[in-house]
């Protein structure tokens, strides 16, 4: 049997407040799809099974893992990206804080862990120390640096409430 053409199906990606509209393959993930027809590349694609959370975005305001999720599940939810927290040149308060802390090493992970906590801070504005560490498990640190994550977790907050920003910025 001659092979075919693999089935296409339309969709409506809305990736930090754009709409895109792409052909793809049923089975593509969120993450493939983001990287190679979006061209957004700040989500990291490391052990593509929901493992380390280097790929988290935010959809519909929920951490969540792209590697994990079809595409074709997101049409027509919002998805946000690491590309889409700063505002021109401002940074996320986020951001921000992972910068000012040293929050990062090799920034492999940094990505997924700023976006952990950024769904963390729109859900709640001032989260307790544990929330903070909890918003984290799932994004693997190989370089270690735990401890300037939490303290960039923290200091956000403060960023947060200094800006008088309540939950999103």
């Amino acid at each position: 049997m001659a092979a075919t053409a693999a089935t296409h199906v339309p969709l409506t990606l809305t990736v930090n407040g754009r709409d895109h509209r792409l052909m793809i393959e049923p089975r593509r993930t969120l993450l493939d799809a983001l990287r190679h027809d979006l061209d957004l590349t700040g989500t990291k694609k490391v052990c593509d099974m929901g493992d380390c959370g280097a790929c988290t975005v935010m959809v519909d305001g929920r951490a969540m893992y792209a590697c994990l999720l079809l595409a074709v599940d997101c049409d027509g939810r919002d998805v946000r990206t690491i590309e889409g927290l700063a505002l021109g040149d401002a940074l996320d308060p986020v951001q921000e804080a992972f910068v000012e802390h040293d929050a990062f090493q090799c920034g492999y992970c940094t990505p997924g862990q700023i976006m952990s906590l950024r769904a963390l801070l729109d859900a709640d504005p001032e989260p307790t120390d544990a929330e903070i560490m909890r918003a984290v498990t799932g994004n693997i640190c190989r370089c270690g640096a735990y401890r300037n994550i939490a303290q960039a977790g923290r200091r956000a907050v403060e960023i947060q409430r200094a800006r008088g920003e309540g939950a999103a910025s």
